[in-house]
């Protein structure tokens, strides 16, 4: 079955920087959408970047924008979140998910498969 398991986060200062990764497996195809999410607590969670696993563009909420880099590594299918100039109101539980049930990566958020989320904390 498919596996998303989380590595990186922790804590940092404002302004410092932080990788988040995401090792996938047990995808019946190759091509599906990842990403990114997050939510604080007394919030909804919120998508904050993706990809297709075919190419093409990738996807950042505005909040994000320019501070955080979104890649994937098709050889070990390891999908890596880069988080630099943090703020405080980036603290939050990151989640890595996939979606293989159709529609778009970046306007839909039903992402079907997630992992177990990782702590990011940034202290001003």
């Amino acid at each position: 079955q498919v596996q998303l398991v989380e590595s990186g986060g922790g804590s940092v200062q404002a302004g410092g920087s932080l990788r988040l990764a995401c090792a996938a497996s047990g995808f019946t195809y190759s091509r599906y959408c990842m990403g990114w999410f997050r939510q604080a607590p007394g919030k909804e969670r919120e998508k904050v970047a993706a990809l297709f696993t075919g190419g093409g563009s990738t996807y950042y909420a505005d909040s994000v924008k320019g501070r955080f880099t979104i890649s994937r590594d098709s050889t070990t299918n390891t999908l890596y979140l880069q988080m630099s100039t943090l703020k405080p109101e980036d603290t939050a539980m990151y989640y890595c998910a996939a979606k293989d049930n159709g529609g778009s990566c970046f306007a839909r958020s039903d992402y079907n498969y997630w992992g177990q989320g990782a702590q990011v904390t940034v202290s001003s």
